[in-house]
This record gives structure tokens, C-alpha cells and sequence, in this order.
């Protein structure tokens, strides 16, 4: 769907031919269904940032990104025994605190409405809920469906289930039963990986493909948006390109705070590898504490530090990109790894 349109949509501005007005309210609906969001980049605002020469050739960035540009690679271990205990237990302790409820069914009566503009309907009435009984329900292949989204085999889903002394409950409510199972296991999993996950620093390469070059500074151009982009004088480049509000305010932040000698918003290029997809961390800083030492630092800011309120896929991302970077540290020195929502969250720390 072009710009245009959406941006008609979203002012509430579509001019339609006037053999389609009566239909009007049918067709942007539908406008509306198929356009998603209706959020509009200007493309006219797209802007290339360039590098501050003076930052990216100092001294001090150069030991930072020494101490950071290393690759590595991984590998899993864990006790599929242990595995097949962990998700016995989370769904039968997730089930006990939340049990199935019996599947409910509601019934709606409607009017067909047909006009020039097409077919429309008006609903008339409302039941109130059914419960169904268990003869009623029709069971999928509830094997199948927990092999498709979890990708274990048939033999440890059997045992996982049985062993949960929950699978009873599956009859009250086939695809509730089967959407609780499945987040019970991919969570339970995904907390598996990163427990077993172990990384290696690559060897020396002939090619240099065993670190993140400098100098891709310099090949990989930086754009972004001018409606997300905050000139600075700190950074490697000379705008941050932000996708949050508190990215933002961390990045006036270190700007403000005179014991921050230079950092870098990490470009998408630079990335931690990681059995759950790529991890792209936040930021690189360099810290002057005491007049004296230079502390390096590696820095993830999220609004909040409680794991409960992100993503599971991405607590574990950081959790391996903490295990990536203690692997490659070298010295006393090395770039630490570190949360936080603010600069003065983060400042405990030096």
C-alpha cells in the first residue's frame, strides 16, 4: 500500500468516487485492515550520519574497541533428562496456579445487510456463555501441535506430559491446554540454552574475520530518520540514532556527565551470535572516574530491569552477550558488561 494512502487513512482525508460514497464506512475498514499500522517514515527525512573523525581516531576509541571487536562462537550443553523435569514442572506448576477452564461457547444472531456498497451485517443478539462438555469437543492431534511449536521430539513431549500429572486437563480445553504447554516448554528451553551455553574467542584469521573491524565505521554507512536522530559530540559519529525514549535520554545523559570521555551506539552490523538469533548490544563507553584510569564499559539500557516485564527471548540474548563479553575479556581492564535504565543506574558502577 503506498504512503500516500496510509497517510489518507490516518488523517482521515480519503477521497472516494462518488458511485462509492454510500460505501464508504465497508471500504476503509478494509483500507484500514490491510494497511497495519499506519506509521509513515518521510522518506525526504532519511539523513546519512557522519563519522566524528576526531573521536574515531583518538586513542581512547581505539582501546575501547580493542578491548571489544573480538568474535565468538558457542556451543550448547545440557542434560535432556533435566530438560524433560524442568517442563514437567513449569506446566505443572503453571497449571495449578492458573488451572484450565472448561471451553465456553457464546452465540451471536445477525442481519445480512445488502446495498450498492456491498454486503454488511448488524448484529441483532447475544447469548450468554455455554460450557461445553468434554463429549463435545472435537481433540487435535495434541502431539503433532506441541512438535510444531516447540521442535522436540514426540517420545520427550510424552514424557513431559505425562510426567506434568496435568494432561488430563487437556480435554477441558484442547487449545488452551496446548498454548499453555507450548510457552511452558519454548520458555523452559530457551532458559536451558543459555544455562548450557558456552563461548569461544576465534582464533587469528588470515582475513581478520575473527573480529569487527575499525574500519567498518567507515565502510558500513549509518541513516536513520530525522525525527530519531539527537546530535551529540561525544560519539563516534556525530548523531545518535535512537529507538526509544530512554535511548535518548541516555544519550543526553552521557553527554551531560563529565567523567564520560566518548562512546558509541553500536551499529546493527555489530553483533553477539546466539542459539536464540543475533544479540545487538546498546552501547560502548569509555568512563574517566578519577581524573586518572579509563573504565571501559559495554552497556544495555531497557526501561526497566526487572526480567519479568521483557521478553523471554530477550532476557536470554542478554544473558549470552554477558557470557560473550566475560569470554573475550583480556586483563584487568577489560570492557565490562553491564544493565541499566539510566546514565546514573550505570554510573554505580565505576
Amino acid at each position: 500500500m503506498l504512503d500516500p494512502l496510509r497517510k489518507a487513512l490516518k488523517e482521515d482525508t480519503l477521497v472516494l468516487p462518488e458511485a462509492f460514497t454510500s460505501a464508504r464506512k465497508s471500504i476503509v475498514t478494509l483500507l484500514h485492515k490491510l494497511a497495519g499500522k499506519l506509521d509513515i517514515k518521510d522518506a525526504n527525512k532519511r539523513d546519512t550520519v557522519k563519522l566524528r573523525r576526531g573521536v574515531y581516531l583518538s586513542d581512547d576509541f581505539k582501546a575501547l574497541w580493542d578491548r571489544i571487536k573480538h568474535r565468538t562462537t558457542y556451543r550448547v550443553q545440557f542434560d535432556n533428562e533435566l530438560l524433560i523435569s524442568r517442563c514437567a514442572s513449569t506446566i505443572r506448576q503453571v497449571l495449578t496456579d492458573a488451572p484450565v477452564t472448561r471451553a465456553r461457547l457464546r452465540f451471536r444472531t445477525a442481519t445480512v445487510l445488502i446495498s450498492q456498497g456491498g454486503v454488511d451485517t448488524k448484529q441483532t443478539a447475544t447469548s450468554n456463555f455455554v460450557s461445553m462438555t468434554e463429549g463435545d469437543i472435537p481433540l487435535p492431534d495434541l502431539l503433532t501441535e506441541l512438535q510444531d511449536r516447540t521442535q522436540l521430539t514426540r517420545r520427550s513431549i510424552v514424557r513431559i506430559l505425562t510426567e506434568s500429572g496435568k494432561l488430563d486437563d487437556f480435554k477441558l480445553n484442547p487449545a488452551q491446554f496446548i498454548d499453555v504447554a507450548a510457552e511452558c516448554i519454548n520458555r523452559t528451553k530457551r532458559q536451558a540454552l543459555v544455562d548450557g551455553i558456552k563461548y569461544r574467542r576465534l582464533g587469528q584469521t588470515a582475513d581478520g574475520s575473527e573480529i569487527y573491524a575499525q574500519e567498518l565505521f567507515e565502510q558500513a554507512e549509518l541513516t536513520g530518520y530525522l525525527t530519531n536522530m539527537l546530535e551529540v559530540t561525544k560519539s563516534v559519529h556525530e548523531k545518535v540514532v535512537y529507538q526509544s525514549d530512554t535511548e535518548r535520554s541516555f544519550a543526553e545523559d552521557l553527554e551531560k556527565n563529565t567523567a564520560v570521555k566518548l562512546y558509541a551506539k553500536l551499529p546493527a552490523w555489530f553483533k553477539v551470535p546466539t542459539p536464540l538469533g543475533n544479540y545487538n548490544p546498546d552501547w560502548a563507553v569509555v568512563v574517566n572516574a578519577d581524573g586518572t584510569d579509563r573504565l571501559y564499559f559495554v552497556v544495555e539500557t531497557k526501561s526497566t530491569l526487572f526480567d519479568d516485564a521483557l521478553r523471554d527471548a530477550e532476557v536470554a540474548k542478554i544473558a549470552c552477550g554477558r557470557e560473550h563479553f566475560a569470554t573475550i575479556a583480556d586483563g584487568a581492564d577489560a570492557a565490562k558488561f553491564v544493565r541499566a535504565t539510566s546514565v546514573d543506574a550505570f554510573s554505580k558502577h565505576w
